[in-house]
């Protein structure tokens, strides 16, 4: 009789290939999904990319609806326990806001294809069961901003005359655009936009 450790030993490298193999297949399927959209992106495109058949792709996943699902929740699961992580121990407002616009930047460079998706898509699929989580997960974001703006406008960080709500958009929308143009081979690496940004932000484009 094989003993359970010799068994588990021979199958790791099968399991560990067909994991990569998978996060290979996902990260296909999220620059297509990305550039061309979800609708017109079908299992034969990402089949295609991939070398491989249509019927292939369907011994790692179900539909393409599985594969976006999977790409949006390692995104949004990330940015959720980061942000959590954050509020936790950053020491002041300000802190936990640049905090939170380095983490954002930072998961560009991570999870590029699944904020574009996020961004063009998410209206979109958040109309099928499947994806009725995406508004909740939105709201919580804008919620977290909104309680570090509001801290810092109370603590007297923050100017008293914020619209807080257009300030989270501004500084939500300014941040996640940049997927649109960001070049990781370029010169402006993802550290210098961030800390570029939150200058701006922060002191202004005025000199005093």
């Amino acid at each position: 009789m094989v003993s359970t450790k010799r068994l588990s030993a021979r199958n790791r490298p099968a399991r560990e290939n067909g994991s990569e193999r998978r996060a290979e297949l996902l990260a296909i399927a999220g620059e297509l999904f990305a550039t061309r959209g979800f609708l017109a992106t079908t299992v034969r495109d990402i089949a295609d990319a991939a070398g491989i058949l249509s019927g292939s792709l369907y011994h790692h996943f179900d539909s393409k609806e599985a594969m976006v699902d999977e790409i949006l929740r390692e995104f949004l699961d990330d940015q959720r326990q980061a942000n959590a992580k954050i509020i936790a121990d950053a020491p002041d407002p300000r802190t936990a806001l640049t905090e939170l616009i380095k983490r954002s930047y930072s998961a560009l460079r991570k999870h590029p294809a699944a904020i574009a998706i996020f961004q063009n898509e998410a209206n979109y699929l958040a109309q099928f069961e499947r994806f009725d989580y995406l508004p909740g997960v939105a709201d919580e974001f804008e919620k977290t901003w909104l309680r570090v703006l509001q801290e810092g406008q109370k603590s007297g960080v923050f100017r008293e005359d914020l619209n807080l709500k257009l300030t989270y958009r501004f500084i939500r929308d300014t941040v996640w655009t940049t997927v649109h143009w960001f070049n990781p081979n370029g010169k402006l690496s993802i550290k210098s936009i961030a800390d570029q940004y939150i200058n701006i932000l922060c002191d202004g484009i005025v000199t005093r």
